[in-house]
């Protein structure tokens, strides 16, 4: 018969750790808490792995990424209407290391100051010009278009374009 023998320093180690484990599993960043170094971001949003076939369909989903509306990704023959606005997507991962990839994907214009493609992982300093047009426009922060956790599954399905 195997006994596991604790002392009390031990004991109280594992108890300090046992404690300590929710905190460490904490929330995602805000997305203005998030860090940019020359437009990446070398920490994961979540510290949790990606999804790529999650990815894949966030991409791919007009309610949701819907990346292809404006790239080109030969890897997906299956989604119609692929769009010719940015560029092509094919060997994005040979081009681009994964801290910048997830900068691009959180937001764009921290590394082409120019670009049309949205920040989705951002929730205030939107110009509202509709509030001129219509008076509806929002107010406050607005939610992010996808959550830190699906910006870690795009980035799990880019990595895969090699």
């Amino acid at each position: 018969m195997f006994r596991l023998a604790l002392t009390r320093p031990a004991c109280a180690a594992a108890l300090v750790a046992l404690a300590v484990a929710p905190a460490l599993a904490s929330d995602p960043p805000a997305p203005s808490d998030v860090v940019f170094d020359s437009g990446s971001v070398a920490s994961s949003l979540t510290g949790q792995p990606g999804d790529v076939e999650e990815g894949k369909r966030i991409m791919s989903t007009n309610s949701l990424g819907n990346c292809v509306a404006c790239h080109e990704i030969s890897a997906m023959p299956e989604v119609d209407f692929q769009g010719n606005v940015g560029p092509s997507l094919d060997g994005v991962a040979d081009r681009y290391d994964e801290a910048h990839l997830r900068g691009m994907v959180i937001n764009a214009k921290q590394t082409f100051e120019g670009t049309v493609m949205p920040a989705f992982y951002k929730n205030e300093g939107f110009i509202r010009p509709g509030e001129g047009y219509t008076g509806k426009a929002p107010e406050g922060p607005l939610s992010p278009i996808l959550a830190a956790q699906q910006i870690e599954d795009v980035l799990a399905y880019l990595l895969t374009l090699k």
